[in-house]
């Protein structure tokens, strides 16, 4: 998920449901397919280059990294990320695109509201220390990769 000043753009196949909570759905803007549509369309053969094919604005935005308009007029600069994007589009980049736009036009509306804005940013704020990478780092260190912490002097003695 990124971060937007403080309120939440998230991918639903990878929401942090107690975060969701935690932050109140409000400042929360989520985009994209959830895990079942994703293994959905990938059983039913997503198709990356149809999609390209079938969304002008997709299309422009995908033709434009190419155009030369974004890299002082290479147009190989990008190529093979476009490469990339229309032949194996694994995370379902393309897939999400006007999920993601949408998303985008809900934040814009809501930025348009400065008073919303500085309640939702300081709400959310105030709300993310249950979130942060230490912990999260600690908790990873003990459910997931089951290792101990170093500490410094164990290092130095060790050294």
């Amino acid at each position: 998920a990124g971060r937007i000043n403080n309120s939440f753009l998230g991918v639903a196949q990878y929401r942090n449901l107690p975060h969701i909570i935690l932050m109140h759905y409000q400042n929360f803007f989520q985009f994209g397919k959830d895990a079942q549509e994703v293994e959905a369309l990938r059983a039913q053969g997503y198709s990356p280059y149809e999609l390209y094919n079938s969304n002008p604005e997709l299309k422009g935005a995908i033709d434009l990294l190419t155009s030369g308009v974004l890299s002082n007029g290479d147009t190989e600069l990008f190529r093979p990320l476009v490469n990339l994007l229309l032949s194996n589009d694994y995370y379902l980049l393309l897939a999400d695109y006007a999920s993601y736009i949408s998303c985008q036009e809900r934040v814009s509306q809501a930025y348009r509201n400065p008073d919303n804005w500085v309640r939702m940013s300081i709400l959310s704020a105030s709300r993310i220390g249950k979130f942060s990478s230490d912990r999260a780092v600690r908790e990873y260190s003990q459910t997931i990769w089951h290792v101990k912490p170093v500490t410094e002097l164990q290092e130095y003695a060790q050294a």
